[in-house]
């Protein structure tokens, strides 16, 4: 039986591209979404791979969900913590749902889908984690206070659920994209995305499925040596 992975967010842009390495690699995949149901259908259609719907800044949902997609596919081994979602705004104008609902679903959910796969994967002698931070959260970007905080913890949690998997065979590591060519960044004001790609050395946006190589091989047998470790995909833009 092939190994099976979840990843959240899984259908549409970096995640989309994530679902497809993986499944390529022989994974069993389930692809996690929250709400687009039309979309989620649609990816099922094109690719055969199997769409499961909660909310992953809900605690309760989280172990729910993993339990109906280990029943559907079998024990889960590799979790991609992908979803993710935006509500920007300077402090000055940020409310707390803002800040609170940010925090929520980008780093409450990477806590909450790695509670309810962790004790399995420890069990079982072998997991892969891999939490997709940001730029951003290495960087720090204006009017993004909730998503950098929230991208920079993601990075912390990483070097620390790291030192607590390695006995047990289980890498957890993260990577921190760039500026990619999908939905989100395209809605960015053209003005702006020009300000943006200037500033990558390799004078373009990136690609989610460059993104997605780098999570298949942490992801692979090869990769089991790297732990607690941040791979920047980024053209360039921030080195550190």
């Amino acid at each position: 039986m092939s190994r099976v992975a979840i990843v959240t967010g899984g259908t549409r842009g970096i995640g989309e591209a994530i679902s497809l390495a993986l499944q390529e690699m022989g994974y069993t995949v389930a692809a996690n979404y929250g709400g687009n149901e039309e979309k989620a259908k649609a990816f099922t259609d094109k690719t055969g791979i199997a769409t499961f719907k909660w909310d992953v800044g809900d605690h309760q949902a989280c172990l729910d969900g993993c339990a109906a997609v280990a029943q559907a596919l079998g024990p889960i081994d590799i979790v991609v913590n992908n979803a993710g979602i935006t509500r920007d705004g300077v402090l000055a104008k940020m409310s707390f749902d803002d800040w609170n609902e940010v925090m929520r679903i980008n780093l409450g959910g990477c806590f909450n889908m790695s509670k309810a796969t962790f004790g399995g994967m420890r069990e079982r002698g072998w997991g892969r984690i891999v939490n997709i931070g940001s730029i951003n959260g290495q960087a720090g970007q204006y009017g993004q206070v909730n998503y950098a905080a929230a991208k920079s913890g993601i990075h912390g949690f990483t070097k620390a659920l790291a030192q607590e998997g390695a006995k047990s065979g289980i890498t957890v590591n993260a990577i921190a994209p760039g500026y990619i060519d999908t939905d989100m960044v395209a809605a960015v004001p053209a003005a702006v995305l020009e300000k943006i790609v200037a500033k990558i050395p390799v004078g373009r946006l990136g690609q989610a499925s460059e993104i997605a190589r780098g999570v298949a091989f942490l992801c692979s047998e090869e990769g089991g040596f790297v732990t607690g470790s941040t791979l920047s995909i980024n053209g360039g833009q921030h080195m550190y």
